[in-house]
């Protein structure tokens, strides 16, 4: 299960739409290492004058990469937080997280990173099983 949903927040989501901000706190509270992580890359975007900022270091277990993994593969968990920082998100090798400005999307920085020859060239051996 990606998420642990309180009673209340599933109540509300049958009953109809759901804020933002309820399914951000959620997703906080169930992936405390994911947004550690997210929110350490879009705090340190924010005191650069960069178009990106990324971390690259692998997560200490299994249970965090997972989270990790959850965050970044589902389209809502994503788009929650790219709306919530205001950034786009872009990841590789299960573990390297970037948050780039919206201005820097389509352009150079932004092509490099989600490219194929960027993640190539992100490749070792010590991350194939990642």
């Amino acid at each position: 299960m990606s998420l642990d949903v309180s009673p209340e927040l599933l109540d509300t989501a049958a009953r109809g739409q759901v804020t933002d901000a309820e399914f951000v706190d959620c997703v906080r509270a169930s992936l405390p290492y994911a947004w550690t992580v997210i929110s350490s890359v879009v705090a340190d975007l924010e005191l650069s004058e960069g178009e990106l900022a990324d971390h690259e270091i692998p997560p200490p277990s299994e249970a965090e990469r997972g989270q990790l993994l959850r965050a970044l593969a589902s389209d809502a968990i994503r788009g929650g937080l790219e709306r919530h920082f205001d950034v786009k998100l872009a990841f590789q090798n299960c573990h390297r997280v970037a948050a780039f400005r919206p201005s820097a999307v389509g352009g150079a920085v932004w092509q490099e990173f989600v490219s194929a020859r960027g993640q190539l060239l992100n490749q070792s051996p010590e991350l194939r099983d990642c």
